[in-house]
């Protein structure tokens, strides 16, 4: 009987020839992790954008006077009056989200004073905001002091919410208790 000290030349290359081809795999599922790590930072990145977006409009919305000016017509848009939520440092600022009709993507404007369309001269900051809109409808109801929300973009689900406890810019504001008492009649007992 013999004693086996080393590997045959065979078996050295049989072994490098395997560690071969799994390393070529663990290469392509190394390459399909970072593929697939790429594809959900992205997907991330649009859903925190749309998120961000809504919370702008949210909060535009929930700022604002109550005075809401909606249009259905070749484009949706929302134009709120005053609001007190501004991105660029307005105390008051005139808010209105616009769908282009070209491009169907959802833009912020927001200035002191202006008129759609703008003009060169008007002092505005525009945003786009979400691309490939499909539906801007604004439902509000101004009784109840609420306003619904509803965007959905082209292949995928709608973004709905409500907006509740607006101010009714019609309706006459409550007198305050003090001014009800008549200071010249004293109270009997």
């Amino acid at each position: 009987m013999k004693k086996r000290e080393a590997f045959t030349l065979i078996e050295v290359l049989i072994s490098i020839g395997l560690m071969g081809i799994i390393v070529v795999a663990l290469f392509s599922v190394v390459a399909m992790l970072q593929e697939s790590n790429a594809q959900l930072f992205e997907y991330l990145q649009k859903a925190k954008q749309e998120n961000k977006a809504m919370e702008v409009l949210f909060l535009d919305i929930a700022s604002s006077d109550g005075n809401l000016t909606l249009v259905k017509e070749e484009q949706s848009r929302l134009c709120i009056g005053q609001t007190t939520h501004s991105l660029y440092g307005l105390a008051l600022a005139k808010v209105c989200w616009v769908v282009l009709k070209a491009d169907n993507t959802l833009i912020r404007i927001e200035g002191n004073d202006y008129t759609l369309p703008t003009h060169y001269e008007d002092r505005v900051e525009i945003d786009r905001v979400i691309k490939n809109i499909e539906l801007f409808d604004i439902y509000h109801n101004s009784k109840e002091g609420k306003v619904l929300v509803m965007i959905k973009q082209k292949n995928k689900d709608g973004l709905p919410f409500v907006v509740q406890g607006l101010r009714d810019v019609n309706k006459p504001k409550k007198q305050n208790f003090q001014q009800n008492i008549n200071p010249t009649k004293t109270p009997t007992n």
